[in-house]
């Protein structure tokens, strides 16, 4: 069985300050005559004021695939989506598609503002190949979806710009193209809408279409994919499951937001010191089941044989989806120990404060770093608990609330 999307070899240029520019027949032939007196430039890099935007990026999806596209802004997202969406041609390779496809890559993407939201249903489905009876079939369930009723007779240009997405994902998602594409906009909606939009999503892959969706939000792409792609500097880094992609690339990310110095461990010099035992106390007891309520204290016991100058303990937490949730290390409040560093067993304690941490499992890294130098030593995921809610909370869904961590903050309300 052929496969729906067939990506080969495609590389994009740009050059750098310009629009691309449509073509003619003797632009082409023009074009050619000139070539085969230039000499090639070798590989791939920007050459005078040119940028590759995507390298010999090569892959397949079937039928029925939901495929997650993931990595950095500049990595080449959208010039791919440009590409199988035919917004763009590649300068080299080719892609092959087997099937109408719906494109979702930015607000209003196919979508003209004087015409009424009416107006536009038709317009978008009949890019997509929609006949006027298709689309009329599927008009009132892209109206409820996008919840747009009372403006549907009112010009594009007067919607906000969540509005516009609303009614621009209905259409892509209802008019039932065998490829639908998503590009990051669902940023634009509210958080009931976006839950909205990935059970469509669902839906729409269980019905047997092809799904390829862009986003930058890790816990989407993880819901909704059962592969992912992650793409760096205009290449693919990595092309596999989507758990597997998405820790890989949490793990390259969060090395840039880290405190820490992400350099390789100095092998040679791992005995300056040791770390014999890494604890979680919550009410006196070690324990790794922990009460979100309450704080709770991670316990440092190790030995430094050499004294390091300049050096700082540190603590790496990241949940079980791999994301990182904090840093921290013995310099954030300098004492008189950690700046003068002896020879001896000593242990280190750091209080979590209590209504922080959602649900799930925690695992922790520490090590010893000398900042903007090097690694004295690092141990993975040296530790683990489990955080619980109290069954009398009355907070208990708290842990529902959107971002990584659900802090209890205090709120003071006073008349003025």
């Amino acid at each position: 069985m052929k496969p729906v999307i067939k990506v080969e070899s495609i590389s994009k240029k740009y050059r750098l300050g310009k629009r691309e520019r449509y073509t003619s027949l003797r632009d082409v032939i023009a074009a050619s005559a000139r070539a085969a007196f230039r000499s090639r430039p070798n590989g791939n890099q920007a050459v005078n004021g040119t940028i590759w935007a995507l390298t010999d990026v090569s892959f397949e999806v079937e039928a029925g695939e939901v495929v997650g596209i993931i990595g950095r802004n500049g990595a080449g997202k959208s010039t791919l989506l440009k590409i199988l969406s035919r917004i763009t041609k590649p300068t080299k390779g080719r892609v092959t598609l087997n099937g109408r496809v719906g494109s979702l890559l930015e607000v209003g993407t196919g979508f003209h503002s004087e015409l009424t939201g009416r107006e536009n249903i038709f317009l978008n489905g009949a890019i997509l190949g929609m006949s006027k009876r298709e689309i009329e079939e599927k008009f009132d369930e892209i109206v409820a979806f996008a919840e747009t009723e009372q403006f549907l007779d009112t010009p594009l240009k007067h919607y906000s710009s969540g509005m516009a997405v609303r009614l621009a994902f209905a259409v892509a998602a209802h008019l039932e193209p065998e490829i639908l594409i998503i590009d990051e906009v669902l940023a634009v909606g509210d958080v009931s809408f976006q839950k909205k939009c990935l059970g469509k999503m669902n839906e729409v892959a269980r019905a047997g279409r092809t799904v390829l969706f862009v986003s930058h939000d890790i816990n989407a792409v993880n819901a909704l994919c059962e592969r992912t792609i992650l793409l760096h500097d205009g290449s693919i880094a990595m092309n596999g499951p989507t758990a597997l992609v998405t820790r890989h690339y949490l793990d390259r990310a969060n090395k840039f937001y880290s405190p820490i110095t992400w350099v390789s461990v100095d092998k040679a010099n791992q005995g300056e010191i040791q770390l014999h035992n890494v604890t979680v106390e919550q009410g006196g007891d070690v324990t790794t089941l922990i009460n979100c309520r309450e704080p709770f204290t991670i316990v440092l016991e190790y030995e430094i044989e050499r004294i390091v100058r300049g050096s700082r303990f540190f603590l790496i937490v990241r949940n079980e989806k791999g994301e990182l949730i904090f840093t921290t290390s013995d310099y954030d409040v300098l004492s008189a120990e950690a700046e003068n560093r002896q020879i001896g067993r000593f242990m280190s304690r750091v209080t979590v404060p209590g209504g922080i941490l959602k649900t799930g499992s925690y695992y922790g890294t520490v090590g010893v770093d000398v900042a903007n130098v090097r690694v004295v030593f690092k141990a993975e995921d040296a530790l683990h608990f489990d955080v619980y809610e109290p069954e009398d909370d009355t907070q208990a869904t708290r842990h529902m609330r959107v971002g990584v961590i659900a802090p209890l903050l205090p709120w003071e309300i006073s008349r003025q």
